[in-house]
């Protein structure tokens, strides 16, 4: 396996993601109004998750045009939902934009919505939130096997390694399950319903790097670039 030399936006981004966990931290110990402002719905730390969910359908997008010629319809097709399922997770996580532009939720957003928006993972369903069943639960599982069992199988299983390139599957490094780990057991350290909000920021921003740069980062150069 060829050595990683980290970039110096990988290096920033990491660093950036670690300061906003620390601020979160001490605002929370020390000024809880300024923690809350810090975390809120439309603020600074939601348009970082935001943003590194875009970063991700970016990337994935000009994979789908850079390689289009070069690649299979399966890999094609996993990189175009990819940048779906991302912009999707984007576009639930400013309710698809209700409160910037002041638009008011239908009768069934308000009757079945736990915080009445235009969302889904807010969703009661029978007395259980979307968000707390799939968002938490079952992600949390994926995530597991996703940064700690993918990338050893990929290295150890020389046919499972072939599937993942042909699929055009970003494969997490070392550092990508690092930076998940200590986002997560920080962020564990505020006993605060909102510390899912620095989660959600740290995660996005380690998936924005890990899909930029995977450990299998050479099945997405086009042919002839080094």
């Amino acid at each position: 396996m060829q050595h990683h030399k980290m970039s110096l936006l990988e290096k920033a981004i990491l660093v950036f993601n670690l300061l906003l966990l620390i601020t979160g931290i001490v605002l929370y110990k020390t000024n809880a109004d300024a923690f809350e402002i810090f975390i809120e719905e439309d603020g600074f730390v939601e348009w970082i998750t935001v943003l590194g969910l875009l970063g991700v359908v970016f990337v994935s997008i000009n994979r789908l045009f850079t390689l289009r010629k070069e690649k299979s319809a399966f890999f094609l097709f996993v990189t175009a939902m990819t940048a779906i399922l991302f912009f999707f997770a984007a576009g639930e996580e400013i309710s698809w934009g209700q409160r910037i532009f002041g638009i008011e939720s239908s009768d069934f957003f308000k009757q079945n919505n736990a915080q009445q928006e235009t969302n889904l993972h807010n969703l009661v369903v029978g007395g259980q939130k979307i968000n707390k069943i799939i968002f938490s639960t079952v992600l949390s599982i994926f995530l597991g096997i996703y940064f700690l069992l993918f990338p050893v199988l990929y290295v150890k299983w020389n046919k499972f390694k072939q599937f993942v390139n042909y699929s055009g599957i970003p494969v997490p490094r070392v550092y990508h399950a690092a930076a998940i780990l200590v986002t997560f057991l920080l962020s564990e350290i505020i006993r605060n319903g909102k510390r899912a909000e620095l989660l959600e920021s740290g995660a996005a921003l380690v998936f924005f790097l890990l899909v930029l740069y995977p450990m299998n980062g050479e099945i997405f150069k086009k042919k002839g670039i080094k």
